[in-house]
């Protein structure tokens, strides 16, 4: 990962050493580089650059306000999938931002919500959500700019859970009918059909699934201006994949190779949507070994992060890299991994390393952080590090087993500052208090 690396077998982060912020902030902590934020964004913006692209970073993948202020001070817009994320996208600003609202169940209340604060462009995801927001925007005496999403029924592409563009998802307006509902509101008061929304699933690592999409795409906005629909935005969302591994995932320049000559071909300013692609990699989670013990053949690793804090091996098996901060002097400095994400076994021979479990807490047999993974010896208190864990890390954890949440720090060259401070045992019951009888 850029900017986090070992120097004499200590993990920096940047130019600060991982082992002083957990020293100061205390464990578990999500380390974050302000570098890698910023270089990952003006990747995606230098290789999209001839469309002129509409940039809105994905909240969903990471909604820290500090994080996202960011993300808007370097020439982002944002995508939200609910009335929360528009709130953050809102306090991060600046003010004007372009605010895309996706999600396939907005209430009524969210609707009306996003029609006060300006909503750039709603992702519609259903007939019945369609022809709500047109009610709800014509009694406000708004008309709502929405983008119709569509599911183009692609192959598989990605983890059965995050593959939304498949046949039988609940996501989007299906390709065999899209264009009927699009017929049905032609000169509504309360809607200007004016884009076309195609998020294929994430993280996806081949550039074919998008090549693909915009050729489906092109035939659509054909259909949808032909019915009269001024179709003007073509938004291919997002879903670019990163390296869990080593080198497996594509530059942005890859994925821009397929898509750009579309929106070209069609003409329609060109909408992206990335999350995952910007922060993944922007950070690590630090924690702090509690305990090791070996039962009935396996070896443990009990440190104190847990799938509350990093649900994603939990929930999709997911491959996240894992080592010491500061490994000693007879093992390799960092695991020596292979990117082929097929492979079930991606450890090449490590010297002084032998299989473990790395486990929290949690009173659940499914938390964990890695099985069978090969560690040298770790000792209470040694600090490891996981990587690529800044998307979906922080934005999905959860006061589950009533455990706090980790803090969060970002580092920018040798100085680092608080982002989200660690939870107290009063936050937990903060909300309750006041319902006590």
């Amino acid at each position: 990962m850029d900017h986090f690396e070992y120097r004499d077998r200590k993990l920096f982060c940047e130019d600060v050493p991982v082992s002083e912020l957990a020293e100061t902030y205390g464990t578990p902590l999500y380390v974050y580089s302000e570098k890698v934020l910023v270089q990952k964004l003006k990747e995606i913006q230098t290789a999209f650059a001839p469309a002129n692209p509409t940039i809105c970073y994905s909240v969903k993948a990471n909604g820290n306000v500090s994080i996202c202020r960011l993300m808007g001070q370097h020439g982002a817009g944002f995508d939200v999938t609910s009335g929360g994320e528009f709130f953050r996208a809102l306090k991060a600003g600046p003010a004007g931002s372009k605010i895309v609202f996706a999600g396939v169940g907005k209430t009524d209340a969210e609707i009306r919500y996003a029609l006060d604060q300006g909503v750039f462009l709603f992702d519609v995801e259903s007939e019945q959500e369609l022809l709500t927001i047109g009610e709800i925007a014509k009694s406000m005496g708004r008309k709502a700019a929405v983008a119709l999403r569509v599911n183009p029924d692609l192959p598989p592409k990605t983890h059965v859970k995050t593959d939304t563009s498949v046949k039988g998802v609940k996501f989007g307006l299906d390709i065999e009918t899209v264009v009927d509902v699009a017929r049905g509101v032609v000169g509504h008061p309360g809607l200007a059909v004016v884009g076309l929304h195609m998020h294929l699933g994430s993280p996806i690592l081949k550039v074919e699934p998008y090549k693909q999409g915009c050729a489906k795409g092109i035939t659509l906005i054909k259909a949808l201006r032909e019915l009269g629909h001024d179709i003007r935005y073509l938004n291919m969302g997002g879903g670019f994949g990163i390296n869990y591994r080593k080198d497996e995932a594509q530059p942005a320049s890859a994925f821009a190779a397929v898509i750009l000559p579309a929106v070209k071909e069609i003409g329609c300013q060109l909408v992206l949507e990335p999350g995952r692609f910007i922060v993944g990699n922007a950070a690590i989670l630090v924690s702090r070994v509690v305990f090791t013990k070996s039962t009935g053949g396996k070896h443990y690793v009990i440190q104190d992060a847990a799938m509350n804090d990093l649900i994603r091996p939990t929930l999709y098996g997911s491959f996240h890299r894992l080592w010491p901060v500061q490994p000693a002097a007879d093992v390799p400095v960092e695991p020596d991994v292979n990117g082929d994400p097929d492979d079930p076994n991606p450890f090449r021979a490590m010297a002084n390393c032998f299989n473990q479990d790395v486990v929290g807490p949690v009173c659940e047999s499914g938390d964990f952080l890695a099985k069978d993974r090969p560690l040298p010896t770790l000792k209470r208190g040694d600090l490891l590090a996981t990587f690529s864990a800044g998307a979906y890390g922080m934005a999905m954890a959860s006061n589950y087993n009533s455990r706090l949440r980790a803090a969060e720090v970002l580092v920018t060259g040798s100085t680092h500052r608080l982002i989200r401070r660690r939870e107290t045992f009063k936050d937990l019951v903060a909300c309750e208090e006041d319902c006590l009888t």
